[in-house]
């Protein structure tokens, strides 16, 4: 992988930046290493500096300094990005958001509420909550990740199927741009044709145009029903067939549609405390799936969950199934879901993609990446789930049973590589939540189209010439 390099800065710059924030907005010592390795210790960073502003303008005034000295940065939210996309390479400061958290503004008759990019994802899923609406973004990270993060990432999470991934949760977005000007486009406007919507651009943009430092978001009126269900099937056709059937039986109020694999519940049950099997019996593949509707609580949601099971089960798409009947039952089945990955990272990093293809390609994608990957380790295990309802799957891959955690570590790249090759296959995306950070880098520049990739350096060398905004990471 090639790097973007950039001097380090002097100690009158670093003073310069010190004076914009004052202490408050210092990190230094013991207190700054918790910013410097990601959630799984895949990349470990460096910085002469960690610098946490408290307002737009402070981040302005640091930006400045940084432009007029060609010094990197290194933007970072809540650090729960898994490719390395927010650890600073070396001798790039790191612009911590942690302080931006006002709430400027909920508008519940406009459905929408701007916020400061430093508020974590649950602040603002309760800050809507209070106001009577709902902001349905949903992560694993979201008592931790920010606004300002999963803007910049494009996160997804469980209710893309219903209500789109944050690129269609965002209404307007103040950033700073790389040479310290601040760009207010805080418009709470759904309709708003006048140019290029240049806020798309710094969403899913890592950072690497400027750092978002405020948002409005789209906000819903709050479900009056919500019914969880966890289904068990043989097969990965048959979660399509369901899918499918959820769809038209429920008159598309399916807001959430989980794959998950045995293995999946067998590690969870291993490696997390209060968890437990979702079914009596044990069954090949999954489903967690929510229905919401804001209509009346007698319009009958449940008894339309229902109906839809029988006729899954009469149709043999699923051999089993419970109902939650309480907030306390559907908790506790998503959490076996919120906890799959930490149940992963207990028996070793393996090699884990973050892929999408069309709805309707999974279960030829999976059956074929298998078979790819076992032409390297036969003995691989497969640690399969995601968002189906929107073609996003989560597929890791682990050492037999017992072996040593690294025991992949010298076959990684060559796994991810033929992963990628079937991808590639099925027109599919190497990355459909995570982003691209570092880990991917070189891996989008080879598989994206010439042109694309030229258009991409055009717009990241118009706003930011110098190049100092997140080097090394996606371009």
């Amino acid at each position: 992988m090639t790097i973007d390099t950039h001097s380090a800065p002097t100690a009158e710059q670093l003073d310069a930046i010190r004076a914009i924030v004052g202490p408050k907005g210092i990190v230094e010592g013991d207190d700054a290493t918790p910013f410097l390795s990601e959630r799984r210790n895949r990349w470990q960073g460096a910085t002469p500096l960690v610098v946490a502003p408290a307002s737009p303008q402070e981040v302005s005034e640091v930006v400045k300094i940084c432009a007029k000295h060609k010094i990197a940065i290194t933007p970072q939210g809540g650090n729960t990005g898994l490719v390395g996309g927010q650890i600073p390479l070396g001798n790039e400061i790191l612009l911590s958001l942690k302080r931006l958290r006002n709430i400027r503004a909920v508008e519940p008759l406009n459905n929408s509420m701007t916020l400061d990019a430093g508020l974590t994802l649950a602040e603002a899923q309760e800050i809507a909550h209070e106001a009577g609406r709902f902001f349905p973004l949903s992560i694993g990270s979201e008592g931790t990740c920010q606004i300002g993060g999963v803007i910049s990432t494009n996160a997804g999470g469980v209710n893309v199927l219903r209500y789109g991934n944050m690129r269609d949760l965002v209404l307007g977005i103040e950033a700073v741009l790389p040479n310290g000007e601040i760009w207010n486009s805080l418009k709470r406007l759904r309709k708003n044709n006048t140019g290029y919507d240049l806020k798309q651009l710094l969403i899913g943009g890592e950072g690497t145009l400027g750092i978002v430092t405020g948002a409005v978001l789209k906000l819903f009126p709050l479900p009056a029903q919500k019914v969880t269900i966890c289904a068990g099937l043989d097969n990965t056709d048959n979660v399509v067939k369901l899918l499918s059937l959820a769809q038209a039986a429920t008159g598309g109020n399916v807001s959430s549609f989980e794959l998950m694999y045995r293995l999946c519940i067998d590690l969870t049950l291993k490696h997390i405390p209060n968890t437990r099997d979702p079914l009596n019996a044990r069954h090949p593949v999954y489903v967690l799936a929510e229905f919401t509707s804001s209509a009346p609580t007698d319009a009958g949601l449940r008894e339309s969950v229902e109906a839809l099971l029988a006729e899954a089960l009469e149709k043999n798409i699923i051999r089993d199934a419970t109902i939650a009947e309480n907030e306390a039952q559907a908790q506790n089945l998503w959490h076996i879901r919120h906890s799959v990955s930490e149940a992963t990272s207990g028996e070793g990093l393996g090699a884990r993609h973050d892929v999408s293809v069309s709805t309707n390609d999974i279960p030829a994608f999976i059956e074929k990446a298998n078979t790819a990957v076992k032409k390297i380790v036969p003995t691989a295990r497969f640690v399969t789930f995601g968002h189906i309802g929107d073609g996003n799957i989560h597929y890791n891959i682990l050492a037999e049973e017992g072996a040593d955690k690294h025991a992949l570590d010298d076959q990684r790249e060559t796994i991810e590589q033929a992963v990628y090759d079937v991808i590639g296959d099925f027109d599919g995306s190497i990355s459909a939540e995570h982003g691209i950070g570092r880990h991917r880098r070189d891996d989008l520049a080879a598989r994206k189209s010439p042109v694309e990739m030229e258009m991409m350096r055009a717009i990241k060398k118009a706003l930011d010439p110098q190049g100092i905004m997140n080097p090394g990471k996606m371009l």
